[in-house]
């Protein structure tokens, strides 16, 4: 009789939770940003094993695709099972050893997080300096090459917090290797959308994330690294700290042997598969054209509602729009009133340019003429009732 009670009062504890209806939002964010009903169609496709011979097959074709996106013949580009920190710490805990030394840029958020990952690493850090909201000098990153001699640079092509596209990265590139380092390029906010080149501005090392220029929910995370620098990662003296990532042992499985790592997620690399395709079908030069053309409208409006981007004009980023807020307008009630009143995600600013800045998004899916209509119209709304006019 107990057990019977028992067994009954668990069920009447049981939750109750209703069917899943989140709403319907527009994604003008930093990401994620608005997934192609082509993409979320993928994901509705049947599961198969992580080994069987037909998503084997879907594995050669998104690394075949994903060399195109990436500009890359590279043999080691593979997607990593999770976010686009997944892939960032894979390719900077591979790469750094225990006693190297890494260079990162203070310009951003994530150069920041570049510094943590490469000290959890075991490696020493030393920084090129330069103010948020400006690209990296070439002056001084020779300088910081010349003073520290660094084994690793890492740069970020396409800065998140600050609206600011790095310029000159073959310049970049040529200063490291100059020194014998090797560079690793955070592609996470270009990756699709902004021009990037690996083979042909000589980067050694580059990843990014699924969910913003590439239109694709996270989970599944673009890296590239060309034989350079897998003969390092292959060589080290010391395994690399963390399992799940380690690329010698995932080599083995997005490699010529397909053997068992970890279970892979299928239908997180379905939707990287069909989102890939659709870079594919529309081409990756127009591509590009397209986000700086539609964002271009975006920042022409922007400057018509009287505000002024962060970015200077040649190191502005066409995906990511970093908008400086205005004197007497609460960022954060704009926020707010965005998403209740819109339905429209945009975004504030990170670390040093908290509370200064919107963050607009401009990526994949949601580079569209209709989104950036729609965002300007709502952003003009939104300050006209802070008294801010245009």
């Amino acid at each position: 009789m107990s057990n019977a009670r028992t067994e009954r009062d668990a069920d009447e504890r049981a939750p109750e939770v209703g069917e899943l209806t989140p709403p319907d939002r527009t994604l003008m964010g930093p990401g994620p940003s608005d997934v192609h009903p082509r993409v979320l169609k993928a994901m509705s496709t049947p599961l198969v094993g992580h080994l069987d011979p037909s998503f084997v097959e879907i594995m050669d074709e998104v690394q075949e695709l994903l060399r195109y996106t990436f500009r890359t013949d590279n043999r080691w580009t593979i997607p990593v099972s999770g976010t686009g920190s997944a892939s960032m710490e894979a390719a900077i805990g591979n790469l750094v050893e225990p006693g190297d030394t890494m260079l990162v840029p203070t310009n951003g958020y994530f150069g920041g997080r570049m510094k943590s990952m490469a000290e959890r690493a075991g490696g020493e850090v030393v920084e090129v300096s330069a103010p948020w909201g400006d690209p990296l000098d070439p002056v001084d990153v020779e300088r910081a090459f010349d003073a520290h001699q660094p084994d690793v640079f890492g740069f970020v092509h396409a800065e998140t917090s600050t609206g600011v596209l790095q310029p000159n990265v073959p310049e970049l590139t040529d200063i490291a290797h100059d020194h014998d380092a090797f560079v690793i390029a955070d592609c996470v906010t270009s990756l699709g959308g902004v021009e990037m080149r690996v083979d042909e501005w000589d980067v050694d090392v580059a990843y990014s994330g699924p969910q913003k220029c590439l239109s694709c929910p996270p989970g599944a995370s673009p890296l590239t690294l060309n034989d350079r620098a897998m003969d390092k990662v292959l060589d080290r003296e010391e395994r690399p700290r963390s399992w799940y990532l380690d690329l010698s042992l995932l080599e083995g499985y997005w490699g010529d042997d397909r053997s068992y790592h970890h279970t892979a997620p299928i239908t997180n690399v379905y939707a990287l598969r069909e989102a890939l395709r659709l870079v594919a079908e529309e081409g990756i030069e127009s591509r590009w054209a397209r986000h700086r053309s539609v964002a271009g409208d975006l920042k022409a409006g922007l400057q018509n509602l009287g505000l002024e981007m962060n970015a200077p004009d040649e190191y502005w980023l066409p995906s990511l729009n970093a908008v400086q807020v205005p004197d007497g307008v609460d960022d954060g009630a704009v926020i707010d009133g965005l998403l209740d009143e819109y339905d429209l995600e945009i975004a504030s600013g990170l670390g040093d340019l908290e509370g200064d800045i919107w963050r607009i998004g401009c990526m994949g899916y949601s580079a569209r003429p209709k989104n950036v209509e729609y965002v300007l119209a709502a952003l003009e709304d939104a300050l006209a009732a802070q008294g801010h006019e245009a």
